[in-house]
């Protein structure tokens, strides 16, 4: 072992030891609930540490849901989550009163941002994936031949001709859906809030899927919710008998959850759940507000049905886009709303106005020829290809005992590492080599997921190979 290793292991022990510290004397409630710690100056004079050990203590157990950041004022004890206790053989659900993830998510987000960084820990597809010439020449050929009323033409609901090939779109599978259904929104994102709004008061309840996108978690946050977290399993999809006790036992106003190609699962729930999942919720009369972003992005030949088809009551609020199948800049998605529609509109019209114009009139444009599907069909090919070969650089590095599931769709990959390993650490000393992951703390406000991580493969090159086997060494170290 040279004097490098030694020294590193000395700092993991030592770090080791102010996390199992701290960590106890918050369980004796030395420390309480919102109470702020010793600033990393003053642990370092207390622990007789160096600053850097403190600093990555401090960093996972924040990873662990232990402790919480706030800029410009230090480290506080996180708010008391509640577990509530089922019968022996079920997981249990996790509550939670007030959400604080948004500055974490912030800054790893900020992070993928650099160009230099090996994407793994991107939300997005490669652009280069997408037909960004055809795109930009519908928008050229919009932009002059756009008259000054075509802006009132879009506002709220949105683009008439753009609704319309939607509703056509939802026909050819089935479901029937009228164009003054659909309001036009700034990205999905916007539809998932304002469907959110639309439903809920502050301090209300919702319910989500444990691990969630973390887009429902920051939306919770914002909106002063109480969460209700129900257990998502990577292959079979969220647990119906922990929702209806949770349903029985809340008032809960909504479920937020991805019913295809979860993010970040990667599951697809089977028809026959999605069913029973909208069956459920009605006899509850509780709204189901569907994440569909990946929808188009399945494998096979046949496309998913969306939990939408099976709505009899008119309470699923359908969200999509054509951020993660089209082109992302254009920021143009929906929502299928019902009788929610008009309330959405009037929250749209408070909000952000309306959708851009040329952006909702070039994308009506493209949408009426057939190149859609045909660069549909070309990019499930793609993102396939790519997840096989990402998935089988991953087999070949990662250590033993590693579970990788996400295989059925889409382009993200949900990695189980061993208990003892923390991602957090890991994405840390990954930024180092100018590697991004996404740790499972962004997709839960509990500690369940800190040995997890998502893993983009739409952006995956032969010489991403060698990155793949950095995280495989820097594991086997965290071990």
């Amino acid at each position: 072992m040279t004097v490098l290793q030694v020294m590193s292991v000395t700092t993991v022990i030592k770090y080791d030891q102010l996390v199992c510290q701290i960590r106890q004397q918050i369980e004796n409630k030395i420390w309480l609930p919102g109470e702020k710690l010793p600033s990393l100056r003053e642990q370092v004079n207390l622990s007789g540490m160096s600053l850097m050990t403190v600093m990555h203590a401090y960093q996972v157990l924040e990873s662990q849901g232990w402790i919480q950041s706030r800029p410009q004022s230090g480290y506080y004890v996180a708010p008391h989550t509640e577990i509530i206790s089922q019968p022996q053989g079920h997981q249990k659900l996790q509550l939670t009163e007030s959400v604080d993830i948004n500055a974490f998510i912030f800054d790893v987000l900020q992070a993928c941002r650099d160009p230099h960084l090996i994407p793994f820990g991107s939300a997005f597809p490669d652009p280069e994936l997408f037909p960004q010439r055809q795109m930009m020449r519908a928008l050229t050929s919009v932009s002059h031949q756009m008259k000054p009323v075509d802006a009132q033409h879009n506002l709220p609901p949105g683009n008439e001709a753009l609704r319309k090939i939607l509703a056509q779109r939802y026909a050819l599978q089935g479901i029937a859906v009228q164009p003054d259904e659909i309001v036009i929104t700034t990205g999905a994102m916007e539809a998932l809030n304002l469907s959110l709004l639309a439903l809920t008061e502050p301090g209300d309840w919702v319910a989500i899927e444990n691990p969630s996108f973390y887009g429902a978690l920051q939306a919770a946050e914002r909106f002063k919710l109480k969460t209700v977290a129900i257990t998502s399993d990577p292959q079979q999809g969220i647990d119906l008998e922990e929702l209806n006790r949770a349903l029985e036992t809340w008032p809960v106003k909504a479920l937020w959850m991805m019913t295809s190609q979860q993010n970040p699962t990667g599951c697809t729930l089977s028809t026959g759940k999605k069913q029973q999942l909208v069956t459920l919720l009605a006899r509850h009369n509780v709204a189901l507000i569907e994440d569909d972003v990946y929808g188009e992005l399945y494998f096979g030949n046949e496309k998913p049905l969306p939990a939408k088809a099976f709505d009899q009551h008119n309470n699923v609020l359908h969200c999509s886009s054509f951020s993660k199948n089209l082109v992302a800049g254009f920021r143009v998605g929906w929502v299928a709303a019902g009788k929610h529609a008009q309330h959405i509109q009037r929250l749209q019209l408070m909000s952000t106005l309306s959708t851009s114009a040329p952006m909702q009139q070039t994308l009506a444009r493209y949408l009426e020829t057939r190149s859609y599907d045909l660069h549909l069909r070309r990019l499930r090919r793609q993102l396939e290809q790519r997840k096989h070969l990402a998935c089988q650089a991953l087999k070949k590095h990662l250590p033993a005992g590693v579970t990788i599931s996400g295989l059925q769709g889409g382009y993200f990959l949900w990695i189980a590492l061993p208990q003892q390993v923390d991602t957090m650490a890991l994405y840390y000393q990954a930024l180092q080599l100018n590697i991004s992951i996404a740790p499972g703390k962004m997709f839960s406000s509990s500690k369940q997921y800190v040995n997890y991580f998502r893993f983009n493969t739409a952006w995956w090159q032969e010489e991403h190979e060698q990155a793949v086997a950095e995280l495989g060494r820097l594991i086997r170290e965290l071990l």
